[in-house]
């Protein structure tokens, strides 16, 4: 495998993508030995397949806002790869949905979805409406017209969307409605549904749960715990809110959170009703942080900046791509971070991968930390296939052995000469390798 010649043509196919060149060319340096390793790969032309998605649906989205005007957004869905199983991936909301993001997420998806073990290939969606601000009629009727469109490329065998950024409960309960209508079915088809209609017991913490479960294995590897630790964590949603129920159940103090004005510091911890009141400010559909401080006396709101400057022994961004940057990593190695975890999609920028790496700070990648989401996702689509409901406890025990299985398969092919384990090589290549032989068994198509 040339990789320069791959980049460079690929470069030419989609100038201006950064985000997905990005998060392409971070895979095929973790991959390239092996890819070398098996000329079979090369001869399949494996890798120039893989990094093309098998298509990409772009379509218009015309809704009528409470003032009786006309409004026009862009929707897309990359169905990237089906190799092992359905197209899985969310659908993100919010103004900065372009293709490339939606391609790069995509992408990332389908070694997310294989390290998961479940038979799940890779896909992403989205648009560039902004749920912000607007009524719940506005949001439906959007959600209704978006649909009109998605409906014919998806199904419970084909592809099957979740939530993502902009996309919760209501937006999937929104949505599903429209397709049932439309396809005259009830299916499994979107996961992140209520629990009245076919929806998975914890869920909506699972991105959470899945990435302090996935930290708690990083940490035993230096034989430490969550006991005790101070944990920063970026964003405020559903992600950051699971995160910061798990911590705390295993006794760590989450001492920051973040929205586009800013972060929070609370140096007394984020638990109990301050934990709660993460879900109010996500209700309030106002995309900010800074009335956590006005409701509670021990907090700080700290405008335009990030929370990566306070003093912490674990660091989880928990927001969206790229939050995390060169400069950032400085400051957390600085003091003395003992690990960083992306809970979001590539929320560190490649220079901040890097200093980690030079650091030896034990660095786990979203593809991996973050896998909790799908995988959930996944055991919901079973339950929906079985006609069946599992308990807490047993979604969480399975929820919990997936996220131990990829931290293992991390391990097996991350660990350097010296014993430090990178989690980036050792995902890449594991999630790879399932992918790569599906495609070779199932030949050029």
């Amino acid at each position: 495998m040339n990789l320069n010649n791959i980049m460079n043509n690929l470069e030419k196919k989609h100038p201006g993508e950064v985000e997905f060149l990005q998060a392409v060319r971070e895979v095929l340096e973790s991959i390239e030995e092996v890819v070398n390793e098996n000329p079979q790969f090369d001869s399949a032309a494996i890798i120039e397949r893989l990094v093309e998605p098998d298509r990409v649906l772009m379509f218009k989205v015309p809704w009528v806002d409470d003032n009786g005007d006309v409004q026009m957004n862009l929707g897309y869905r990359v169905q990237f790869n089906n190799a092992i199983g359905p197209y899985k991936g969310g659908l993100r909301f919010h103004p900065s949905v372009n293709l490339s993001i939606l391609k790069f997420l995509g992408f990332e998806q389908i070694f997310k979805n294989s390290l998961t073990t479940l038979p799940m290939g890779g896909g992403k969606g989205g648009s560039d409406f902004n749920p912000k601000g607007k009524s719940d009629n506005e949001i439906m009727r959007f959600c209704q017209n978006f649909m009109l469109e998605l409906w014919k490329v998806i199904g419970p065998e084909t592809d099957v969307p979740a939530g993502d950024v902009g996309v919760g409960g209501k937006e999937i309960g929104y949505l599903y409605g429209m397709y049932k209508k439309l396809a005259r079915e009830n299916s499994g088809v979107l996961t992140g549904k209520g629990l009245n209609w076919g929806g998975s017991l914890i869920r909506p913490e699972a991105t959470g749960f899945g990435g302090v479960y996935f930290t708690k294995e990083m940490l035993a590897e230096q034989n430490e715990t969550f006991e005790g630790k101070t944990v920063a964590i970026s964003g405020f949603g559903n992600v950051a809110w699971g995160v910061a129920l798990k911590v705390n159940e295993l006794g760590g103090k989450i001492v920051t959170i973040s929205g586009p004005d800013g972060y929070i510091y609370d140096p007394e911890g984020i638990s109990g009703e301050k934990v709660d009141y993460l879900l109010e400010l996500r209700a309030s559909n106002q995309d900010i942080v800074a009335p956590f401080a006005e409701e509670f006396a021990s907090a700080t709101f700290i405008p335009g900046k990030h929370p990566w400057e306070v003093k912490c022994d674990i660091a989880m961004p928990c927001a969206i791509q790229n939050e995390l940057n060169g400069d950032d990593a400085k400051k957390l190695v600085e003091n003395g971070v003992l690990a960083v975890a992306e809970v979001s999609n590539m929320g560190c920028t490649p220079e901040a991968v890097t200093f980690f790496h030079e650091n030896k700070v034990p660095f786990g990648p979203g593809k991996a930390v973050n896998a909790g989401g799908v995988a959930v996702s996944g055991l919901e689509m079973t339950q929906n296939a079985m006609k069946l409901v599992w308990t807490t406890e047993e979604v969480d025990a399975k929820l919990h052995h997936i996220m131990s299985s990829i931290h293992n398969a991390c391990i097996k092919y991350g660990t350097e000469d010296d014993g430090y384990v990178n989690y980036v090589k050792g995902a890449n290549i594991a999630g790879f390798l399932k992918v790569a032989n599906a495609m070779m068994d199932q030949g050029v198509i």
